[in-house]
Parts: structure tokens; sequence; C-alpha cells
């Protein structure tokens, strides 16, 4: 792990919040941890747990996601290319069921975020909204309309 920029200590040392996680969780490397918990809070309605220059824990959703600011990972193979401003999370789309995709697009505009994709229905069974965070990493917003509500199932 690379060099940490915070004062004083956590909220909890790391070995605790790591077992809190879920079998399946997000790790984002961004510019910004403040920026980007503030963006998940206001357009994702994120429940933010805790933000330092270095580190932030949130929820999004069902999905525990963890932020670390680029200079923690200064000893990765990536931290060039990050520095040099690679795109960010190219190729892939983070999705998450349960999120109202209209009232994400409206936020997401509200805060000049980009929107990909604005809310509509989509052949899979999900109505979503494709909306970027502030380093460009792109998620799918959404929830499920007929026919995959049908309490019959989908045909």
């Amino acid at each position: 792990m690379g060099k940490k920029l915070r004062q004083g200590d956590p909220w909890m040392p790391g070995y605790r919040y790591g077992a809190l996680l879920p079998p399946l969780s997000l790790n984002l490397v961004v510019t910004d941890t403040a920026r980007s918990a503030t963006f998940y809070r206001d357009v994702f309605d994120a429940d933010v747990h805790y933000v330092d220059i270095d580190f932030a824990a949130l929820r999004v959703g069902p999905a525990e996601v963890m932020l670390h600011a680029d200079h923690t990972h200064d000893e990765h193979p990536w931290y060039p290319q990050l520095v040099a401003g690679a795109p960010r999370g190219i190729g892939a789309q983070i999705r998450v069921l349960g999120i109202d995709p209209d009232e994400t697009e409206r936020r997401a505009r509200a805060a000049g975020a980009v929107v990909a994709r604005g809310a509509e229905d989509k052949g899979h069974g999900w109505r979503e909204a494709l909306v970027r965070d502030p380093d460009g990493y792109e998620w799918a917003v959404g929830v499920l309309i007929p026919p995959a509500t049908d309490p019959a199932g989908p045909a």
C-alpha cells in the first residue's frame, strides 16, 4: 500500500473494516475522496460511513464501496497511468438494482454530473440510468419493470 496523508487514526482499524465487508465489495481509486464521497451522497443517496484524505467508506444501495485516493496506490503498477490521466473504469460498468433511476438522473443533472444515458426502460427488464462519477466510473442504477416484475416470472 502507498503513502498515507491522513493525520491521526482512521475511524477504525483496517482489519476490523475488512472483516465487516460483504463477500463482494468495490474499491475505486479516485483523485479526491471527499469530492467523490460527496458525489455519491448527493447523487446516489449513499450512506457515507467515513471520509479522510486517503480513504472513504460508503454504501450505495446494497453495495459497500471503498474509495482510495491515488496517492495510496503509488506503489501499484497502475499508478503512472492514473496520475497521467488515463480513463478510469473503461470497459466496466457498476450495476446496482434497487436505486430509482429517474431520481438519480435528476440529482446527477443538478450536481453537474455526466449522465451517459438518461432513465429509460430496457429490454433486460430494468428501468435504468447511466451516470458517471467525477473520475469517470460508470454506474447503471435501476429498478425492475414488467415483465421482470410479473409475479409469474419473465416469459
